[in-house]
């Protein structure tokens, strides 16, 4: 099946940041196979269906690359909490309660609310147990994706929540097998140990050696997100976060780190060295009272940066929209108002995310041969500026835009929302399972 796509403005992301009018995109079995400029074409033989959207802008879909979809149904149960107790009091507790009814609620309302914002993409960093229910919604959902369970083996704050290191590795490989790749390649697995302080270095080397044994799978952790996790991790290894996984050789240019907030000068130098890509979470953040990323700084030092927007309970929402315009606005009090423009910021919820997934020759730009994972938004609403100009698109993205703006999302070439509506889920439903199984979570935790 093919069709065309026919927006007022088409923002290509290509390397020279083209945006067409009277342009329409072409989709063939998930890919896009031509843009066709209108003016030198005649369109009344076309053979496939053509969706006209005049008043609309075309651009690729979001690429997030730290979510928990597993925490969906907890949103708004930890506020006002800094890391550690966040972890302790609430998230562990939580997670640790969770059935394969609970989790597939989770992560049905997350996908759901992910989808309606444009996302595309996910790096998902699972949960201890059932994290087969998480795969299988992923597959039935479309979402373009990375997901594993996540590693525990040792903890602290809650012994509860953990399992042994033998039991860690046997499941994840087992996991890593039966769903790297799945989904015609959508899926892929992502090894994802919590953080240092819930993992052995055993854990930590055994599941990054993983990693060579299914191509194209990332490794994907919290690092220097806190200054009492640091501490921490300084008195039990006498180095700092990205050292201590740098010396124990857990580091390369498939390693995803999400946060990196306090990090040292030989730190961001490792980063460099080693090409880790780093997630950054401006709300979960701020939320968290954790600090701000210099992300300027790593930008600059040529340190791959993409975009997550963490779980619904240190956010207390899923939307890329929201980290964007956050990730611009919280460095210009400390750099100046001219960094981190809404260019460079729409760039890290695209094209810099699928660079950060190794994905970036299939999704992250509207180019002839990418994959056809496609966002129609309506940029004419009374919250977006009046000014009637391709001039005032990222601005528009970035600054002003929300959820009410997301019109239709395609992954794949297939349209999961279409028109405000998901073609997947019923909402209400979604939304009254995910109450009731809340309920009977916080009865069992």
């Amino acid at each position: 099946m093919k069709y065309l796509i026919i927006p007022k403005y088409i923002v290509t992301n290509d390397i020279n940041d083209s945006i067409l009018i009277n342009h329409a995109v072409e989709i063939k079995d998930g890919r896009i196979t031509s843009i066709v400029d209108l003016k030198n074409s005649d369109l009344k033989n076309y053979s496939g269906e053509i969706f006209n959207y005049p008043e609309l802008t075309l651009i690729p879909g979001f690429v997030q690359t730290h979510i928990h979809l597993c925490q969906t149904l907890f949103r708004g149960l930890a506020d006002d909490l800094q890391l550690l107790d966040w972890l302790q009091y609430r998230i562990f507790p939580y997670e640790n309660a969770h059935d394969k009814y609970s989790l597939r609620a989770s992560v049905r309302v997350g996908i759901n609310e992910l989808l309606r914002g444009g996302t595309t993409t996910i790096l998902d960093m699972g949960t201890l147990r059932h994290q087969e229910v998480i795969f299988e919604e992923l597959i039935k959902s479309g979402l373009r994706a990375f997901a594993g369970n996540c590693l525990i083996d040792q903890n602290d704050l809650f012994p509860q929540f953990k399992s042994t290191t033998k039991e860690q590795i046997d499941y994840t490989y087992s996991l890593a097998k039966d769903f790297h790749n799945s989904a015609d390649g959508k899926i892929k697995f992502g090894f994802a140990p919590r953080f240092v302080l819930s993992c052995s270095e055993e854990l930590l080397k055994e599941s990054f050696k993983m990693k060579n044994d299914f191509d194209g799978s990332v490794y994907h952790t919290h690092s220097s997100e806190n200054k009492n996790e640091i501490k921490e991790v300084r008195k039990r290894y006498g180095k700092e976060n990205i050292e201590y996984f740098n010396s124990i050789n857990t580091i390369d240019d498939h390693s995803v780190f999400a946060h990196c907030i306090h990090t040292s000068e030989n730190e961001i130098q490792i980063m460099k060295q080693t090409k880790m890509r780093v997630a950054h979470c401006p709300s979960s953040n701020l939320k968290l009272a954790s600090g701000i990323a210099d992300i300027p700084r790593y930008l600059k030092e040529g340190i791959s940066v993409s975009l997550g927007a963490d779980g619904a309970p240190c956010n207390n929402n899923l939307s890329a929209l929201t980290e964007m315009r956050l990730a611009a606005l919280i460095q210009k009090p400390i750099h100046g108002a001219d960094v981190m423009d809404a260019k460079t910021v729409f760039k890290l919820a695209t094209i810099e995310g699928a660079k950060a997934l190794h994905l970036e020759n299939e999704i992250g730009s509207i180019e002839v041969g990418k994959k056809a994972d496609l966002v129609l938004m309506n940029l004419n609403l009374s919250i977006n500026s009046y000014v009637g100009d391709d001039e005032s698109i990222f601005s528009d993205i970035v600054y002003s835009s929300g959820i009410q703006n997301i019109n239709s999302v395609i992954v794949d070439g297939k349209w999961l929302v279409k028109d405000y509506q998901s073609l997947l889920y019923d909402e209400n439903e979604i939304t009254e399972n995910a109450k009731s199984e809340l309920e009977k979570l916080l009865k069992r935790a």
